[in-house]
């Protein structure tokens, strides 16, 4: 297996790159920023087995040995894109300002936020279901992936310690845990909406459909936590 890094900075390339492509360090952000992008979607709908360096190169008109330059390997990519996903992620979620919110606001605004990024990034969706058939593997190898969700569990700890504080929510429930209820919600909407669209003839993707669903996931975590 080719060697695997943890984090989007540049790495010492393993063989001399051309003057050609060497011009490319020039805006080594916005280069990188780019191979992201397409690879995001190539790792989303290929899985890492079936998503090509080649294909990734040719999209983003730059070369395997430029991507190895910056990566390291396709498993630095991957691990990159995945890390990249979440901290886009977590970086809205920052912009809530939940704080500035009564609890059970807050609460319903995070709600309503995570089901909305999922129906609207929904790479990120095949990201993590790839990952989770690949049984967290290269996600483990992450040196920033803890740090990067830290906040995320920090911010529904703070609401509702202030929703138990001023006897709006119920007490003894875990951060972690309610976090888990809202992913688990807010994923499946996504990841398994052909299936049960399938099964059930319901047009689950309408705007209709997903305003109600919205809703009812926001109010069922609401009544999950409160008194």
């Amino acid at each position: 297996m080719d060697q695997s890094v943890h984090s989007t900075r540049p790495v010492k390339p393993a063989a001399k790159v051309s003057s050609r492509e060497t011009t490319r360090t020039n805006d080594p952000v916005r280069t990188m920023a780019g191979i992201l992008e397409v690879a995001t979607t190539e790792f989303a709908s290929k899985g890492l087995s079936g998503a090509r360096i080649d294909e990734i190169a040719a999209a983003t008109r730059t070369s395997k040995r430029m991507i190895y330059y910056y990566f390291g390997s396709k498993e630095g990519l991957y691990i990159a894109v995945l890390e990249e996903a979440y901290r886009r992620m977590r970086t809205i979620e920052a912009e809530l300002h939940l704080e500035d919110l009564p609890p059970e606001d807050a609460l319903r605004r995070l709600v309503g936020f995570t089901f909305d990024h999922h129906h609207d990034n929904q790479d990120y969706i095949r990201l993590v279901m790839n990952e989770n058939m690949e049984r967290g593997v290269y996600l483990a190898q992450s040196e920033v992936i803890e740090a990067l969700n830290v906040p995320a569990i920090q911010a529904i700890r703070q609401l509702y310690d202030r929703g138990v504080a001023s006897g709006v929510f119920r007490p003894g429930l875990d951060a972690i845990d309610i976090h888990a209820s809202i992913s688990a919600l807010t994923f499946f909407n996504v990841s398994n909406q052909h299936t049960f669209g399938l099964i059930f003839k319901r047009d689950g993707q309408s705007p209709e459909a997903l305003a109600v669903r919205r809703q009812n996931i926001v109010e069922m975590l609401v009544r999950f936590v409160r008194v």
